[in-house]
């Protein structure tokens, strides 16, 4: 008991005094330093006085699939700067291949009394996978923002970027360059943006008239996967190649160098993220940038406004991609 005490009371910056009058539910305590202290014994992985359960704490969630394609890390540190912003604890969440799945993190958070939670890249936005879950937020009434496409009929908003668009600017730019033979690199067949990118490409090529034949491999979201499929539309004959993904887009480099030849010169590659690093490659990929620190604070704005009490339509809140030339495209070769 002595030890708790001493840790709650070293992260909520209070005495050791102050810790046990809110556990204790004595007065003679501001409620910020009480929900400081609650926060604290949170955060610690303490339970909560029986009395003090029922409340739900000032710590919010966010469920990533993973941390290593760099666009998560970059959407966390936005969601979570906006979070402190606004006098919550962010708590992350990230799977792993064969760790924690997204269903025990959610357990997890709810038996943590969280105020709300933030997906990123979850079942959602699979077709086939399992939603049943999600129902335990809706029971509870509890907040929760999807961020990017998901399934239909949840009830969560959603802060996407616009994936038809994406695909339209990244496939008038190697149109524009003399492609005529072009690649669409997608993840599952069940993911729910790739079967968006896919349909605008469809379309893209049915508006151009039927000058440009698209030709369509999928992969799970890694660099070796990227580089497998990748080949399979560089041995087809494709001279440029639109990747869901920024790690998509780099292993269909490592796929074109492998089959000897070159990017851009005889294949080039379009990404999908702008995220961390990509100005740095070999060569500077050129990509459809996600606007991650606009998203990720309309995210958490959605999710207080919920918090707060106010109702949110279960819609989708669409952002613009920007186009990123850099080095990795260029003017089809000549046959």
């Amino acid at each position: 008991m002595t030890r708790r005490l001493t840790e709650v009371a070293k992260k909520a910056g209070v005495s050791e005094a102050t810790v046990s009058r809110v556990l204790n539910g004595r007065e003679g305590v501001s409620e910020a330093t009480r929900t400081a202290v609650l926060t604290a014994l949170d955060v610690l992985g303490y339970e909560r006085p029986t009395k003090l359960r029922g409340e739900r704490a000032r710590l919010v969630g966010l469920v990533l699939p993973e941390l290593q394609n760099p666009i998560f890390p970059a959407l966390a540190e936005a969601v979570t700067g906006a979070l402190v912003q606004r006098g919550f604890s962010p708590v992350l969440c990230a799977r792993t291949i064969g760790g924690v799945s997204e269903v025990e993190f959610l357990d997890m958070l709810l038996e943590h009394q969280v105020s709300g939670i933030i997906f990123a890249g979850g079942n959602y936005a699979m077709a086939d996978a399992s939603h049943e879950h999600y129902r335990k937020l809706t029971d509870r009434g509890l907040p929760a923002v999807l961020v990017n496409a998901g399934v239909d009929g949840l009830g969560f908003p959603l802060v996407s970027t616009d994936d038809a668009e994406a695909v339209e600017q990244g496939f008038a730019h190697l149109v524009s360059l003399g492609h005529t033979r072009i690649g669409a690199l997608l993840g599952p067949a069940d993911h729910v943006p790739s079967r968006r990118k896919l349909a605008a490409a469809e379309s893209a090529v049915a508006a151009h008239g039927g000058g440009v034949r698209l030709d369509v491999e999928r992969s799970g979201f890694s660099t070796e996967g990227g580089r497998a499929a990748a080949a399979k539309l560089v041995r087809q004959g494709v001279t440029g190649i639109l990747c869901a993904s920024d790690v998509l887009a780099l292993g269909a480099v490592r796929a074109v160098r492998r089959l000897g030849l070159r990017v851009p010169q005889d294949v080039s590659v379009v990404g999908y993220d702008d995220s961390a690093l990509m100005n740095s490659v070999d060569p500077p990929l050129t990509t459809v940038r996600q606007p991650i620190e606009a998203m990720g604070q309309s995210a958490v704005e959605l999710l207080v406004q919920q918090i707060d009490g106010a109702e949110i339509a279960a819609d989708e809140l669409l952002f613009e991609p920007e186009l990123v030339v850099r080095s990795s495209t260029a003017p089809a070769p000549r046959e």
